[in-house]
C-alpha cells in the first residue's frame, strides 16, 4: 500500500498534470453506445475510493448508527400474557397485557405507580433521568410478581417456565 508523501519544505509544492492525447479524428475509435437503465433503476455515482478524499480519521466520525426499536421489548411471557417494554423516545416502561388481569394484578400495577394508558392498551411508568437506573429494576422486579400471579391462576406449572 502506499503512501502520499508531503513536501519537506511547506512552500515546495509539486503539481502533475496530465495533457490530454492529441486527437487524430482519422484513427478515432468508435466509443460503445450508451444504454438507458431500466425504468425504476436510479444510476448511482461512482464510489469515489478512499471516501471522496477524507482521510480514515475524518470518516469515523461520520458512522451512521442504526436506532433500536422503539419501544424496546425487555421481557416478554407468552404463556402467561404478558410484556414489558422500555420506550427510550416517550421516557416510560410499559407493561402490556394480552387479557385483562384480575383486580389483584391491577391494584399491585397501581401501587407500583403505573397508570393506565387507553390509547395504546398499556400500563405505563414515567422514567425519569435521576432515577432511570432504579425504575428499570422495580419494573422488572414488578413484571415478575405480576407474571408469577397470572401464572398461579391460569394453574401454570414452574417447570414451564421460561428463562428472563
Amino acid at each position: 500500500m502506499s503512501r502520499k508523501r508531503t513536501p519537506k519544505n511547506p512552500t515546495e509544492t509539486s503539481t502533475a498534470v496530465a495533457e490530454p492525447p492529441a486527437s487524430d479524428t482519422s484513427t478515432a475509435i468508435a466509443e460503445p453506445p450508451v444504454v438507458d437503465a431500466p425504468a425504476g433503476v436510479a444510476e448511482q455515482p461512482a464510489a469515489e475510493p478512499n471516501g471522496g478524499g477524507q482521510t480514515f480519521v475524518e470518516r469515523v466520525g461520520q458512522k451512521k448508527w442504526q436506532a433500536a426499536p422503539d419501544p424496546f421489548g425487555i421481557a416478554k411471557d407468552n404463556l402467561a400474557g404478558v410484556r414489558l417494554f422500555e420506550s427510550k423516545q416517550d421516557r416510560q416502561m410499559a407493561i402490556k397485557f394480552e387479557d385483562k388481569p384480575n383486580q389483584a394484578v391491577i391494584d399491585l400495577v397501581k401501587e407500583a405507580g403505573y397508570r393506565w394508558n387507553p390509547a395504546d392498551r398499556i400500563w405505563t411508568h414515567p422514567v425519569r433521568p435521576d432515577s432511570a437506573m432504579t425504575t428499570r429494576i422495580d419494573a422488572e422486579k414488578l413484571y415478575q410478581e405480576v407474571r408469577q400471579m397470572i401464572r398461579q391462576e391460569k394453574g401454570i406449572e414452574p417447570g414451564q417456565e421460561v428463562a428472563f
